[in-house]
């Protein structure tokens, strides 16, 4: 079991992020608490020190298992289904770029909440087909990086919130190198059974991310990790399982929380 948490690269709005800013510093900190991979939360690639990045990375053998690209979205309103075509070429330029930094750091790229909703006046049919269209359109692109759509809760965006709506677009969109990334937060809420969900993504489940019902650090709230573990054996996933989780009590405490709980799992 490889253990990552999200570390966003530049000060975010989002809240569920335990590091952010200061990337040094918050890079030696995951090292030090034993993580082996960090999942980082990517505004605008055009603004990063990459060799400066893969420097450090290599300096504290840290892996990048996922990007996350939801930062476009919150603080600059991207998304492939604004109702304007010059905002959904914008957001499709930003992933591309995105793919590019994601293929220079082998991970996987996360399509979120930039893909965007269906309320702001867009029909469910035309949202549907603008997404459809943008991530094809990513994905031949860069053949090489593989998308990841995460099924996200009713509470925020309105499309694609569960595992079975999500499956039923990836069988529309027939590209091997687009899947999924599940949340245990997101599914405590829109699945009927997790571990049923899991099963049902298969070989399509390409980055997993756990927090607990709560939104705190796994083990604080009543999601059962011990089945979702099991069933995530139960398909073959060998990939990272990565926190993104609320800074509480305090960020430090958090992480540590996590990978004493799953050291627990892993004994058991």
């Amino acid at each position: 079991m490889k253990l990552s948490i999200v570390l966003s690269t530049q000060p975010a709005s989002f809240s569920a992020l335990l590091y952010q800013g200061n990337l040094a510093e918050n890079l030696q900190k995951i090292k030090r608490l034993g993580f082996a991979g960090v999942e980082l939360a990517v505004r605008d690639p055009a603004k990063l020190d990459l060799p400066e990045l893969e420097r450090m990375l290599n300096l504290h053998r840290l892996q990048v298992p996922a990007i996350g690209t939801g930062q476009a979205y919150l603080e600059e309103g991207l998304s492939f289904t604004h109702s304007e075509s010059l905002i959904r070429r914008q957001a499709m330029e930003r992933i591309i770029s995105h793919m590019n930094l994601a293929e220079k750091l082998g991970a996987v790229v996360i399509v979120g909440l930039i893909r965007g909703q269906k309320i702001t006046g867009v029909g469910s049919k035309q949202a549907e087909s603008w997404l459809y269209e943008a991530l094809r359109d990513c994905a031949a692109a860069n053949k090489k990086v593989r998308l990841a759509i995460e099924p996200i809760n009713r509470y925020e965006t309105d499309l694609l919130n569960s595992v079975d709506q999500s499956l039923h677009f990836l069988d529309h969109l027939k590209m091997d190198t687009i899947g999924l990334l599940l949340d245990t937060f997101h599914m405590n809420i829109e699945e009927r059974l997790i571990s049923d969900s899991i099963q049902a993504a298969g070989k399509r489940l390409f980055h997993f991310h756990v927090a607990d019902s709560n939104r705190w650090y796994p083990g604080a709230g009543h999601i059962d990790f011990r089945e979702i573990m099991q069933s995530l054996s139960k398909i073959g996933y060998n990939g990272f399982i990565s926190g993104e989780f609320l800074p509480r009590p305090d960020p430090e405490t958090a992480a540590v929380r996590m990978i004493q709980y799953f050291n627990q799992l892993q004994r058991e």
